[in-house]
């Protein structure tokens, strides 16, 4: 663990102008300025123009409440950039090194986003070839082209794949992997059971390849993820546990909290 944290240390992401984004996407912000602005003038309307106090009360503390919203999500936002806090890369720091992997052979990538992850592993292993999925919504303006633009800034093209995959039905034969990580994409995947995305996940990875899959696992959301990595367990996977990366990654449960991942754990292990 020492010497993987001693590793990761090294890696410096985004020194040649690349963009990795942030997890708190455009849409939110488009979304509560536009609500912002349309409280703003229904409370002046309902001074000024109707005479009803009562609604333009409602509507400046639906105001005030907006306002502090994008506050908050401004804050987040500048936490997780690349040129902020940093959070995107400690947390793709803390995935990786708790990833058993010799760096001999492919990795697996669900849900590369901007391709950050990806590209670390490609950098920590220089003898791994790496491969990232993702369904590319709109809501982050993540794309293909802007994973293989970063790869190509941060050296690492040749041993970098991607394309266009959905964590429910890999495209990929069983056993296809010597590893495969995960970082807070099957909580975004609506309506799909997330125990079934983990096996599925699971199913593309070779015999004793390694795996770190890291999310927001509400419990309403992911069930019993204690029994889930006993069932592994049970049917031969190896040093399965769970990681609270809440913990580990922001500092406190309240501070991934408060940065909207309050649940953060990680199923890691080897197959």
């Amino acid at each position: 663990m020492k010497h993987e944290n001693s590793r990761q240390e090294k890696i410096r992401l985004g020194t040649h102008g690349e963009d990795y984004g942030s997890w708190m996407s455009n849409p939110v912000f488009y979304m509560v300025g536009t609500l912002l602005a349309l409280s703003v003038a229904l409370a002046g309307l309902s001074f000024a123009v109707f005479h009803i106090a009562a609604l333009g009360v409602l509507f400046s503390v639906a105001v005030a409440a907006l306002l502090a919203l994008l506050v908050w999500i401004t804050w987040i936002r500048k936490q997780y950039a690349f040129g902020g806090g940093g959070m995107m890369e400690r947390v793709h720091k803390v995935v990786l090194s708790h990833l058993d992997f010799d760096g001999q052979g492919s990795l697996l990538e669900v849900g590369c986003g901007s391709g950050a992850l990806s590209i670390r592993a490609a950098l920590t292993w220089p003898g791994a070839q790496v491969t990232g999925i993702d369904y590319w919504g709109a809501a982050y303006g993540y794309g293909q082209a802007m994973c293989e633009k970063n790869a190509e800034s941060e050296g690492v093209a040749a041993r970098c794949r991607f394309q266009h995959g959905d964590a429910n039905k890999l495209d990929f034969p069983d056993g296809s992997f010597d590893a495969v990580v995960s970082n807070y994409v099957y909580h975004n995947v609506m309506g799909a059971d997330k125990q079934a995305l983990l096996r599925e996940t699971l199913r593309v990875l070779k015999k004793g390849g390694v795996f770190a899959l890291n999310d927001d696992m509400k419990p309403r959301m992911y069930g019993d993820m204690e029994e889930f990595a006993r069932e592994l367990r049970d049917i031969g996977y190896e040093d399965v546990r769970l990681i609270d990366t809440a913990a580990e990654a922001f500092g406190s449960r309240r501070r991934a909290a408060m940065m909207m991942l309050g649940n953060s754990r990680m199923l890691v292990g080897r197959k």
